[in-house]
């Protein structure tokens, strides 16, 4: 299929774009690149051997999407498909400092799809949440969980989105002969590149993120690593997170399109052809026991301060995968020792680049 795949030169996006280009689809990515760079499209291009087509734009612009969809109507190879939907800011903790931009961008930008999925008949999309949108529950937090307590403006963008998308859905599916089927993934924490440290996370400015945090550290661009609380209940005090390799999340997405394909045709009319999936490995690590396992698998050295808990955290956060497992056949593979060791071989390889 010929798939969009906004914000596609992120970090989890572009991860996508090469298993998506590995397993066959055509990639059309729309980006605005506030926090990513033009040159990840040659990167993908130089781990997958096929160019995805890029159009500079933002998609809080209902024009720049009109524009897209016509102009890939006419193309050679036809019409999109389906969407894959990253576009939007993603830190907790600058949500909680700049609420409205986080609405703005997120809320918008899948308002804007959703217009666009209706125009031109797009049966297929696939949502980027988080399993912010839990809350503060008891962990394992599996799909069915309430998700009224959300602890962050980020957190609720994601929620609001999910909430659009499944109207949106209900009323299509109902109403109009061109079906539609969304996917809502709910991910955990993405760490670690491609095994080939060509691409990687490599946020602007300072990272939002612990584990480009690490890097920098590591590579001697901070002097320290800033932890955010250790008074947590928790195995050492700090915050339990379910880490994830980037690219086991990257074929999380795959596997979800492709079950879109796979029940387009079987589902009822009256379904709201709404799935939802953690994506996650079912296991918890502390802040510190990633730094030590950095440590360990790298021989550097990770010096760190503890801070305050910062706003909008949560103690412990880990996922109930048997769904996906069983829906989707997809299952995380790559080990903690795999997301440090990945994540230090872009890291060396950018730093040497940029000398």
């Amino acid at each position: 299929m010929k798939i969009l795949v906004t914000g596609g030169t992120g970090y989890i996006g572009s991860h996508t774009c090469v298993s998506l280009l590995e397993k066959g689809h055509e990639v059309v990515i729309v980006d605005n690149l506030c926090n990513s760079s033009i040159e990840v499209i040659d990167k993908i291009s130089a781990i997958t051997g096929k160019k995805p087509t890029f159009y500079l734009g933002d998609i809080r612009e209902e024009k720049v999407l009109n524009d897209i969809f016509e102009n890939e109507e006419k193309s050679s190879t036809g019409r999109i498909e389906g969407i894959i939907h990253f576009a939007g800011l993603k830190a907790v903790g600058e949500s909680v400092e700049k609420p409205i931009e986080y609405y703005q961008n997120n809320v918008q930008g899948t308002l804007n799809l959703c217009v666009a999925m209706e125009k031109y008949q797009v049966t297929n999309f696939v949502f980027s949440s988080s399993a912010t949108v839990y809350g503060n529950q008891k962990p394992p937090f599996v799909e069915d969980m309430n998700t009224g307590g959300v602890t962050n403006p980020y957190g609720r963008t994601k929620l609001f989105c999910e909430e659009i998308l499944k109207d949106y859905a209900a009323s299509r599916n109902i109403h109009s002969e061109k079906r539609c089927h969304i996917t809502l993934l709910r991910y955990f924490n993405p760490i670690g590149a491609h095994k080939s440290g060509i691409l990687g996370e490599a946020p602007q400015g300072k990272p939002n993120n612990l584990m480009p945090y690490i890097q920098q550290v590591a590579s001697g661009i901070r002097s320290h690593l800033d932890v955010f609380g250790n008074d947590y209940d928790t195995i050492d005090g700090t915050g339990v997170r379910d880490y994830i390799h980037v690219m086991d999340l990257a074929e999380g997405h795959v596997a979800a399109l492709e079950k879109c394909l796979d029940t387009n045709c079987e589902r009822e009319k009256s379904s709201s052809f709404v799935n939802i999936y953690n994506l996650g490995t079912g296991k918890g690590t502390s802040v510190l026991e990633l730094v030590n396992a950095f440590q360990l698998t790298t021989g550097v050295e990770i010096p760190y301060m503890i801070k305050a808990r910062r706003a909008g955290d949560i103690a412990v956060s880990y996922a109930e995968v048997e769904r996906a497992r069983t829906d989707l056949g997809w299952e995380a593979k790559r080990s903690i020792e795999d997301m440090c060791k990945d994540a230090w071989n872009f890291e060396t390889q950018r730093t040497i680049q940029n000398r």
